[in-house]
């Protein structure tokens, strides 16, 4: 059994993701910014839920210490918010390329740094950043959201080196579109049919908790092949 704890837990992958490990008996606690979704959430799933917007860095540090006092020390990171923007550079408001910035890549820094001092001291733990195909790749008219993901690839490749001897494990989660809110929530919907299902990234998510504390999974990415 370990202690996880999920950013952007109260819905999407992350809301599946909770799911998927409490059926395998971890301990979970889901982090949101939305109180009330995240409560709500949280009751559903019957697990352990933090409030904090993951681009403050005193917010996450307060909620991660909050996770630990209600749950003990944590085991495992999931870093799973995120928001999603596109069109052309010049089109893109300013106010919504700083928030996308913020939380895809500044959230998953800050998280990290919030939770990696109790995992140095144990000298254990493991951390996973979900970050997507388009943290490998580039699109057209993506250049902002591209960006904030290519910033988390640097950010995971140098903690798995600076973690290793901690004996602490950063895997980089590379998965292709999965039909989730994500773009829905930014206002560009889109057919979504043959995307993964959210159960299906999951799955691999809580495959990787599941492995022994001495297994090492640097990076690994999945895409539907009819996609």
């Amino acid at each position: 059994m370990n202690r996880i704890l999920i950013t952007g837990g109260n819905d999407g992958l992350g809301r599946a993701t909770a799911e998927a490990l409490m059926k395998a008996g971890h301990h979970v606690t889901i982090l949101g910014r939305d109180e009330a979704r995240t409560k709500q959430a949280a009751a559903e799933l019957k697990c352990n839920y933090v409030v904090a917007d993951v681009t403050d860095y005193a917010q996450v540090e307060k909620a991660i210490q909050a996770a630990e006092s209600k749950g003990g020390p944590l085991d495992i990171l999931i870093n799973n918010a995120g928001q999603w923007i596109q069109d052309a550079l010049e089109t893109n408001d300013p106010a919504r390329i700083k928030a996308v910035v913020e939380t895809n890549t500044l959230g998953t820094i800050y998280c990290t740094r919030a939770a990696v001092t109790a995992m140095k001291a144990r000298q254990k733990g493991r951390i996973i950043n979900v970050i997507s195909q388009a943290g490998l790749s580039a699109k057209a008219e993506r250049a902002v959201y591209n960006a904030s993901k290519w910033a988390i690839t640097g950010f995971t490749k140098s903690m798995q080196l600076e973690l290793k001897p901690a004996h602490i494990a950063v895997t980089g989660f590379y998965p292709g579109a999965i039909n989730t809110g994500l773009f829905d929530k930014s206002g560009n919907s889109r057919d979504m049919s043959r995307a993964l299902d959210p159960k299906q990234a999951a799955e691999m998510l809580a495959f990787i908790c599941n492995l022994p504390e001495n297994v090492d999974v640097p990076e690994i990415g999945m895409q539907n092949l009819d996609y």
